[in-house]
């Protein structure tokens, strides 16, 4: 297969690494572009008139941009039922405690999904619509090791869109464990991780540092058993009260800290010297109303490594829709649509250790591309939730083509 005439093919050709500073701008743009696919890997990338094989079956992008694949490196995909509830007491004015309260929150997710029976990648072929070829998803809807194991086992079966397992048991204090939370910890030191680790289920593990979730010192002692477990170390830091999150990741040699709208200048320079990517989700801080966003030109001006994620989850964030991020992250965080670009693609497949792989169009590595149908790259972040992207390929192979 070879994809022909790209007005503009977005190769982001670059080091094998995260990009930082002016390297995000950088996206390796061909003009009349053209990719060569042999075997569900890129075999060659360049002008269309200099592809050495036309012999083969050919797909004509003239007039459209091709990008990499997104890589969507913070989810939450795996749920039962929606908390569309309190969608509409938010609206209304609920506070946090007073949800809380009502029985909802993170929760009120972990019942709907103890008691359901059909447990999935939730909208799964719906990510390819919008141009993601690889997501992360984390566990901690269960919450329990049998529970968590069944999300974790739910990804594995998942066989066309790319899923990168993390186990998140420290998601919440479970109802059954109050007044017990050192037992919980030691639980999912001694029991859950080892099972886990033993049947190669997670490729992370991850903690949700915040008060009201769990501590510094507590996310030490999960992290510290994950790592010799063979486990990656991803910390969601610095939400929405600044509790030395950022910080933490860099410690614990984290692959990546995630959300940061809390995070202070401490936390940008100890990331800015680190390898941690910080992984910005500005799609939460939209739907919960909120008016502060992660200080992205900061990062960026600081020397951090920065990515874009959807969060996708059923509570506080509800979209699978990468090109709305990229939105988000130009008009209210004042990324550079280049910026984004890398930021979602690259820089995401770094977050998950996936760089050397995917997250660019370049020989070698796994042939995830899509196709929108727009004429230059910024229209994309420029039209705000409109979906252009018309083909998806993944692998090679062509996953997700829109009516014509």
């Amino acid at each position: 297969m070879n994809i022909i005439h790209a007005k503009q093919l977005i190769t982001l050709q670059g080091p094998s690494r995260a990009r930082r500073g002016a390297e995000l701008r950088e996206l390796g743009i061909i003009e009349d572009g053209a990719v060569a696919i042999r075997n569900g890997k890129i075999a060659w990338v360049g002008r269309t008139d200099d592809l050495p094989r036309r012999d083969v079956p050919e797909f004509d992008a003239s007039g459209k941009i091709v990008l990499p694949g997104f890589v969507d490196s913070h989810t939450h995909a795996v749920f039962a039922g929606n908390r569309a509830d309190e969608f509409e007491w938010r609206i209304e004015g609920a506070p946090y405690m007073e949800i809380l309260a009502r029985g909802g929150g993170i929760l009120s997710s972990v019942r709907r999904l103890r008691e359901s029976t059909d447990l999935q990648v939730r909208l799964a072929d719906r990510f390819f619509e919008y141009g993601t070829t690889t997501i992360e998803a984390k566990s901690g809807y269960g919450l329990t090791l049998d529970q968590e194991i069944r999300m974790l086992e739910c990804m594995r079966r998942e066989t066309r869109l790319e899923v990168i397992p993390t186990y998140m048991g420290a998601h919440a204090l479970p109802e059954e464990y109050r007044g017990r939370r050192d037992a919980f910890v030691e639980r999912i030191v001694n029991e859950d991780l080892p099972e886990i680790a033993s049947r190669r289920l997670a490729e992370f593990c991850d903690v949700f540092v915040e008060p009201g979730a769990f501590s510094a010192d507590e996310a030490r002692r999960i992290f510290s058993r994950a790592k010799t477990l063979g486990l990656g170390i991803k910390v969601h830091a610095d939400e929405f009260v600044y509790s030395r999150g950022a910080e933490l990741a860099v410690e614990v040699g984290a692959t990546s800290a995630d959300h940061l709208g809390a995070v202070t200048e401490d936390g940008i320079r100890a990331l800015a010297e680190s390898d941690v990517i910080a992984t910005l989700l500005p799609s939460t801080l939209f739907a919960l109303g909120e008016k502060r966003y992660a200080p992205a030109r900061r990062l960026i001006e600081s020397g951090a490594a920065v990515a874009l994620a959807t969060d996708f989850n059923p509570g506080t964030s509800p979209t699978i829709n990468m090109q709305f991020v990229l939105t988000l992250a130009c008009t209210q965080m004042r990324m550079t649509p280049a910026e984004a670009l890398t930021a979602a693609t690259i820089n995401g497949a770094a977050a998950v250790n996936r760089h050397a792989e995917i997250g660019s169009l370049e020989a070698g590595k796994q042939a995830d591309a899509a196709v929108y149908d727009v004429g230059d790259y910024r229209e994309i972040p420029y039209y705000a939730a409109v979906n252009f992207c018309v083909a998806v390929f993944k692998r090679g192979a062509l996953v997700y083509e829109a009516n014509r």
